[in-house]
């Protein structure tokens, strides 16, 4: 490097430059206009590419000044060179008459500015504003990247939470079906003995009531058990959805129509089965509160290497104004769970003409999905999960 004698004059760190240059006589301008602007440089002269190519790779330059012809080569070549490196500095073409269409070709190639040479006094200020674009672009891209891996992490955290849940769910279900489901009903048994051989009408009376209240408990807790995870899980993402709708039919005696293609009967990853029958789960709780609806239709298909669930009622709709409540994660969840699986959820709703919720997901051996979620019906849930 050859430092700048009036580099002193500034206390900002003196400016790296890489000249491109085949005349003597045009570098030794370029030194003297930025020496004249006082601005504090240090400059080095190739005429090769491969003394180019060389610099690159030893040192670390601000801004690339280069000519438009040099013997043998473009300022163009010597782009693609450092394109190839990846990382360069901000190129600036100074150059003569070249012609328009050279200097717009460059310019679309990525090259920072254009400056001819009979316009050396705009130089200093050329190679700043270049400096401090690159700057610029170089934070925005840095921060785009800390944002993008900030959010793989909380994505990454979100499915271990969310895997951790599922497996507490099994967890508890089974200790309730093993343990307390065991444990009441033999308790039933002893009771319904006492009713049998006990010859004492206020102690038959009281059996009798205890027997109800452990019905209830008993009732209470395979309807707690299978909400954390029904074993039909086990038959099939079909069977599961089935008797979701069926047990959601007894329950609300709203009429739903399950429309499930024999192909999508076919074995689904657990992963992916879980995400599809929380969505229904979901959707119908939804509807069952707030849709006041007269009909349901539930539809499972796997075409062309897509899992489709969807859930549709005739019921009031979402008002466009409650799609951007705050603190409704019900189906927000949801639709995070199935970005995750490579899939999308996607809700559309008119006033007065019902909801349709669809969660599509790639099967294992297909082509992936864009991720593209669409907000919750948050018209028609609150804070669940």
């Amino acid at each position: 490097m050859i430092p700048n004698p009036d580099e002193s004059l500034t206390s900002k760190r003196p400016v790296r430059v890489l000249h491109l240059e085949d005349s003597q006589a045009d570098h030794a301008l370029v030194r003297l206009t930025l020496r004249r602007a006082r601005l504090a440089h240090e400059i080095r002269q190739v005429d090769t590419l491969a003394d180019f190519a060389s610099w690159l790779d030893r040192e670390r330059f601000d801004v690339i000044l280069a000519d438009y012809h040099l013997p043998g080569f473009t300022a163009i070549d010597a782009w693609q060179l450092a394109e190839a490196r990846g990382g360069h500095p901000p190129f600036v073409l100074l150059s003569g008459a070249i012609g328009e269409a050279a200097a717009v070709d460059a310019m679309r190639l990525g090259f920072a500015d254009y400056l001819l040479k009979d316009d050396m006094a705009r130089l200093p200020h050329v190679v700043e504003r270049a400096i401090e674009v690159a700057e610029a672009r170089r934070a925005r891209e840095q921060a785009t990247a800390d944002l993008a891996e900030s959010e793989q992490r909380l994505a990454a955290l979100a499915e271990h939470l969310q895997t951790t849940i599922e497996e507490e769910r099994a967890a508890i279900a089974r200790e309730i079906h093993d343990d307390i489901g065991g444990a009441l009903t033999a308790v039933k048994f002893d009771l319904a003995w006492i009713q049998r051989h006990s010859r004492e009408e206020g102690l038959r009376t009281h059996a009798d009531t205890a027997c109800e209240m452990l019905q209830h408990a008993i009732d209470a807790s395979q309807r707690i058990m299978l909400n954390l995870r029904p074993p039909v899980l086990d038959q099939g993402l079909a069977a599961a959805v089935q008797w979701l709708a069926e047990t959601f039919e007894r329950r609300t005696r709203l009429p739903v129509r399950l429309l499930c293609e024999s192909a999508a009967a076919a074995q689904v990853p657990p992963a992916l089965q879980l995400v599809a029958y929380r969505t229904a789960q979901e959707a119908l709780t939804n509807i069952h509160k707030y849709a006041q609806a007269s009909q349901v239709r539930i539809e499972l298909s796997d075409h062309e290497g897509v899992l489709t669930l969807e859930v549709t009622d005739d019921g009031c709709g979402i008002a466009p104004e409650t799609l951007k409540k705050p603190r409704s994660f019900g189906l927000k969840g949801l639709a995070e769970r199935a970005r995750r699986a490579g899939g999308w959820l996607d809700v559309s709703s008119q006033v007065g003409r019902g909801t349709s919720i669809i969660v599509s997901l790639p099967l294992p051996g297909a082509a992936r999905l864009p991720s593209h979620a669409s907000p919750g019906p948050e018209g028609e849930q609150e804070d669940e999960t």
